[in-house]
């Protein structure tokens, strides 16, 4: 990523994190404020709730109490303590409930046989249980119908005197949509009413102001919690999967005497005005975020024509030098910590430059040096028995010729293997300094080592003592791009230099495997191991730990590897053994990489 884009992302990030965190604070603290108001407008709602029950409550008690003192009330008590015959008066109780407007009425005796029921005249001579909570003087009450249905109804019980007779008066009022009528709302909250009529939820029993209730199924867990519990219970319900469709409801169980509840209202304070300001501050937030989007790019551009671009040209001119070009300069104008910079940059470029020449030419004068150093040490050695060998065969002028002869053959001999050894010394270092370019193509790593166990398995059987050789490869083909000649001569030189850590025998493994993308080559000997020292050193050209050869050997293994793009690298001990890693790109990725 570079710099213009770092700098366009870091001022983004900045403005949006900003604006998003304001806009949460002010939503959070918004929210909060919101809910505390609900909170209060709830409670609020439900206080009135039981003020306006109350004062039904109190309506209903005063027309049952003003009937239970009327004259006609008196006269039936006294009437039917004079005939004790209640058939007469079966149909009392209808018209009293019109004249007083209750909508449940029944005239009990002192057992509690009904004399008159408004709401069921059959009922008459039935028995009504009287055991209303002493401490309340209205209760509510699950009321039977003829046609099988049932209401929940307010109800007070109330005693007639007179005649000597006691007679009871059971009057009330339903619970119902007209009850709801009588409840003053605000305009974004309703009191919905439920009588527990049935055992499992039916929606269309739940009861508004206007009729029957949207999406009543919504309140279902609730009411359900208010009656399972007894107690109040609050939630927030969507109504829809607009967010603004949804209310804090609250949810009163209303109980009997007994305890059971017989009805559950529920108290709905709508959500809207909340969900459309949070909306709203959302909608300035994306405003503003966006706003500063514009800004943030507009800064870094001006920034970018400021920094970033000489900053850019300063990388392009660094790549350049890395990639061998040391006389790249940069041209900035300004004067400024860029332009010093530039300049700077400028002055090391042309050190740089100087000194690249004058390390050239002491490299090169090192190199020939060393090579005329090396070159002399391993000529050195087979020149001197050359030497001797022809000062014995001039001294041997003189001798018989039978002694001559047999001088004059071991002399030949000797010459002759010398000045082999000197022809292989040359062709060794002709070898490393013109080492062919590698002719890719794609070489199967298992294939190779198949033909480097068949070449050197009896090899190794052979010396003494025997050398194991163990050859190991993933499943599959292990397929790279390479000269199969170059790299089965370095693995050769491999197996040889481990055949020479194993003097006393031992074992040697070569193991092919796939790892973290790459191929991977391990040549690994049980042999007497090296420090970490001449580890280090292990692949300086001319360096060696045997007491023959040039030193060349691994540095022509590193030579192949580099020219395959590939790495090497060994790990050793004393005492432990050597293993040399080659790691290969697959065929695959070298021909895309190219």
């Amino acid at each position: 990523m570079s710099l213009r884009q770092r700098l366009l992302l870091v001022f983004s990030l900045t403005v949006v994190l900003a604006v998003a965190t304001v806009a949460w604070i002010v939503s959070l603290r918004t929210r909060q404020a919101f809910t505390q108001a609900d909170q209060k407008h709830a409670a609020a709602l439900v206080d009135q709730f039981r003020r306006e029950f109350d004062g039904y409550a109190r309506d209903v008690a005063a027309r049952v109490d003003h009937l239970a003192q009327s004259d006609r009330l008196a006269r039936i008590a006294f009437e039917l303590s004079r005939t004790g015959d209640p058939s007469p008066y079966v149909n009392e109780a209808a018209p009293l409930a019109r004249d007083y407007q209750l909508d449940f009425l029944e005239i009990l005796s002192a057992d509690g046989n009904i004399i008159s029921s408004a709401q069921w005249p059959a009922r008459f001579g039935y028995r009504e249980e009287l055991h209303p909570a002493a401490n309340q003087p209205t209760f509510l009450k699950k009321e039977e119908l003829p046609d099988g249905s049932s209401e929940v109804g307010l109800f007070t019980l109330q005693s007639v005197g007179g005649g000597g007779l006691q007679l009871y008066v059971l009057g009330g009022k339903r619970l119902d949509r007209g009850f709801l009528a009588n409840l003053a709302a605000p305009a974004d909250t309703q009191v919905l009413l439920y009588p527990m009529l049935t055992a499992t939820f039916d929606p269309h029993a739940l009861l508004g102001m206007g009729g029957e209730v949207g999406h009543a199924a919504r309140y279902q867990a609730l009411i359900e919690q208010a009656r399972a519990s007894g107690q109040e219970a609050a939630s927030t319900i969507f109504l829809s999967n607009r967010r603004e469709d949804s209310v804090d409801a609250t949810a009163l169980p209303l109980k009997s005497a007994d305890g059971s509840v017989l009805a559950v209202v529920v108290v709905a304070g709508s959500r809207r005005g909340l969900v459309e300001l949070q909306q709203h501050i959302r909608a300035i937030a994306y405003g503003v975020a966006g706003a500063g989007i514009l800004l943030a790019i507009a800064a870094s551009l001006w920034i970018t024509s400021r920094i970033s671009r000489p900053v850019e040209q300063l990388a392009a001119a660094a790549a350049e030098v890395a990639s061998g070009n040391w006389d790249t300069r940069v041209d900035v104008a300004s004067k400024d910590e860029i332009g010093m910079l530039a300049e700077s940059f400028n002055d090391m470029t042309r050190q740089l430059s100087e000194q690249r020449e004058r390390l050239l030419q002491s490299e090169r004068v090192a190199a020939w040096r060393e090579l005329a150093r090396r070159l002399a040490h391993e000529l050195k050695n087979p020149l001197f028995p050359l030497q001797l060998t022809v000062e014995n065969l001039i001294r041997a002028r003189t001798l018989p010729a039978a002694e001559f002869e047999e001088i004059f053959r071991e002399s030949t001999h000797t010459l002759t293997s010398e000045i082999a050894n000197l022809k292989s010394i040359i062709a060794r270092f002709s070898d490393f300094s013109k080492m062919p370019k590698p002719q890719l193509q794609e070489v199967d790593l298992v294939e190779l080592l198949r033909k480097l166990a068949a070449l050197y398995e009896p090899v190794l059987a052979q010396h003494q003592p025997a050398i194991t050789f163990d050859g190991q490869a993933d499943d599959g083909p292990l397929l790279v791009s390479a000269d199969p000649d170059l790299l089965h001569r370095a693995l050769s030189n491999l197996v040889l230099n481990a055949m020479d850590a194993m003097p006393g025998g031992g074992k040697l493994t070569v193991r092919l495997r796939r790892n973290n993308g790459l191929v991977e080559i391990r040549v690994s000997d049980t042999g007497t191991g090296m420090t970490a020292e001449e580890c280090e050193r292990l692949f300086t050209p001319y360096y060696t730990t045997k007491q023959h050869g040039t030193g060349l050997g691994l540095a022509i293994v590193q030579s192949v590897v580099s020219d395959h793009h590939g790495t090497i690298r060994v790990e050793s001990a004393p005492g432990r053994g050597a293993t040399f890693v080659i790691e290969l790109l697959p065929a695959a990725t070298r021909s895309v990489s190219a």
